[in-house]
Order: C-alpha cells, then structure tokens, then sequence
C-alpha cells in the first residue's frame, strides 16, 4: 500500500498480479484455436506484386473505388430509406483495397500513367 497525499493506494486495484488472470487468459487461448480458412487467399493477395501494365489496368477497374451497394432510397423527393455499404463484410475487402491501391501505384510510379480515369 502506497500513501500520496495522506490518502492510501493500494495497487493490486490497478495493477493485474501475474498470477491467476495471465494463466486463465493462456488457458483460453490454448483451448479455443481459431481457424482461417481463408488466411491463405489473403497471403496470396497481400503478397501479389504487380509488375504488369494490362494487370495493373485490370485490377484498377475490377476492384471498385467506392461500396456500389450504398444507395439512399428516395420517394418523391424524400429519403426514405438508405442501405449501408456492405463491403467492410467482405471477409477480404481490406486485401483487395489493398491490391488496387498496388495496382494504381504501380501505374502512376512505373508507367507514369494519370490514374484519374480509375478514380
């Protein structure tokens, strides 16, 4: 127990012991493995290099600048209903940000091409 200002602290309130909690987190861990069966789809994407013009092109205009599920919906000129874009619940969706802000690097640094048209 520490005393500061003539108040007394007691820091096991502040501080986790070593103990108990560390071993029941570890039991945790242990007991539940978690298995990802698409981390070896998501490997190959972070890992893909472009080194390719007509790939580069390609992936840039499959791989979508914004969600194209977002939508308000209107009804005589009132919004009456709007739907969220969906694409953070692709599993994947951060590798193929990933893989088209590659793409566009590649063909603005290497082939010096105006990426506008993409955007």
């Amino acid at each position: 127990m520490l005393k500061t200002n003539s108040q007394p602290m007691i820091l096991p309130t502040f501080i986790n012991p070593l103990g108990e909690d560390n071993q029941v987190s570890k039991r945790n861990q242990v007991g539940q493995p978690k298995l990802d069966l698409l981390q070896p789809l998501r490997q190959w994407l972070d890992d893909m290099e472009i080194q390719n013009r007509k790939l580069a092109q390609f992936i840039a205009k499959l791989i979508p600048a914004q969600c194209p599920f977002e939508r308000d919906i209107m009804l005589f000129g009132h919004k009456i209903a709007h739907i969220p874009p969906m694409c953070k619940l692709n599993p994947l969706y951060d590798q193929f940000v990933g893989l088209r802000f590659r793409a566009l690097c590649y063909l603005v640094d290497q082939c010096g091409e105006d990426i506008q048209s993409y955007c």
